[in-house]
């Protein structure tokens, strides 16, 4: 017998993380640095970066985002402001990583 349920019990070991879209806003009557325009956007899914096609993102632009995204991707409580994205995504543990998880299952 096992501790497991019957949809666990076939599928890896997994989670679950929040796609993102990440657009500039800002106003309309000043100019917006490093190349952006408002609208401008990427999307995160899963791990993956995507741009849409003939768009560029600075990457100084870049870097002052991408500590935040893993955190934001993430369940969070109810109550703090990184609580209010939509668009969940399912992944298997064995897909991203080699490490066994600390309670040794893999399926």
């Amino acid at each position: 017998m096992t501790n497991e349920s019957p949809a666990s019990a076939s599928d890896d070991v997994g989670f679950e993380l929040y796609d993102l879209r990440v657009e500039v806003v800002g106003p309309t009557d000043r100019p917006i640095y490093c190349g952006a325009r408002v609208g401008d956007y990427f999307e995160l899914h899963g791990e993956m970066l995507k741009l849409p096609p003939g768009q560029g993102f600075s990457i100084y632009s870049l870097a002052a985002v991408l500590p935040l995204l893993p955190a934001k991707q993430r369940m969070t409580d109810p109550h703090d402001w990184m609580s209010t994205d939509a668009g969940r995504r399912r992944f298997r543990r064995s897909e991203v990583t080699a490490v066994t998880p600390p309670d040794g299952r893999t399926k």
